[in-house]
C-alpha cells in the first residue's frame, strides 16, 4: 500500500495494537510526558519540516558507518539493498513529522505496533518484498535510542529558538522516540510477558 507516495507507509489503515489509549496514559506517565511535551514537538515538527533529509543523511551515515546495523538491510549475499534503504528512508522521513505532528491516540498507537511487527520477524521484508535478514534484534532497536536522539538537537538548534526552548523540544523528542521504542517492542515479547 503506498500513502503520500511513500512506499509501505500505511498509517491509518493497520489493525489495532494489542495496547490502548489507557496503557499509553500510564506509558506517558513512566516518562514524564504530558501537554507541554505535545506543544514542544510541534514546535520541532516547525524545525525540523525542512531539514528532514538533512536529519536522515545522519542517521543513515551511522547506519552505514557500522557494518553490523548494515546487515540488517542487506541480501543473503550481503550487499545492501538499496531499493530497501530507499524505501526505509521515505518511511523514516515521515515517521520525523509524524512523531512531532500526529495526535498519539488509536490510531498511532496501531502504527507503532506495526512498526514494531515491521522490525521483527513477524513482518520484516514483507512490506517491501525483499529477502533480506528476517529480524533486527530488540538490542539494537533499543540501542538506536540515542543516536536518534542526541544527533536531533544540531537540527532543532538551526532555527534560532533560545536554549530553553531547544532544551524543551530535545526532551520531547527523546521522551516519544522512548515511548515509541517501548511499543515497538511489544512484537518481541512473549506471549503473557507484557
Amino acid at each position: 500500500m503506498q500513502t503520500d507516495g511513500i512506499p509501505g507507509y500505511a498509517y491509518g489503515s493497520v489493525s489495532r495494537a494489542p495496547f490502548g489509549v489507557d496503557e499509553l496514559s500510564l506509558l506517558k506517565q513512566a516518562v514524564l510526558f504530558g501537554p507541554d511535551d505535545e506543544a514542544a514537538l510541534r514546535m520541532a515538527g516547525e524545525v525540523l519540516a525542512d531539514q528532514v533529509e538533512d536529519v536522515l543523511d545522519v542517521w543513515y551515515g551511522f547506519v552505514a558507518s557500522h557494518p553490523h546495523l548494515v546487515h540488517y538491510f542487506s541480501g543473503r549475499d550481503g550487499e545492501p539493498i538499496a531499493g530497501y534503504l530507499a524505501a526505509v528512508r521515505k518511511r523514516f522521513g515521515r515517521w520525523i513529522l509524524d512523531t512531532c505532528n500526529r495526535p498519539y491516540d488509536e490510531v498511532w498507537l496501531a502504527y507503532q505496533y506495526e512498526i514494531g511487527l515491521r522490525h521483527n520477524e513477524a513482518k520484516k521484508n514483507k512490506t517491501d518484498g525483499v529477502d533480506s535478514v528476517p529480524n533486527i534484534p530488540l538490542r539494537y532497536v533499543i540501542a538506536f535510542i540515542y543516536p536518534i536522539t542526541a544527533t536531533i538537537k544540531p537540527f532543532l538548534a538551526k532555527r534560532g529558538h533560545s536554549p530553553e526552548d531547544v532544551d524543551r523540544m530535545h526532551q520531547a523528542w527523546a521522551k516519544s522516540v522512548t515511548m515509541q521504542v517501548a511499543l515497538w517492542a511489544q512484537p518481541y515479547v512473549r506471549e503473557g510477558q507484557h
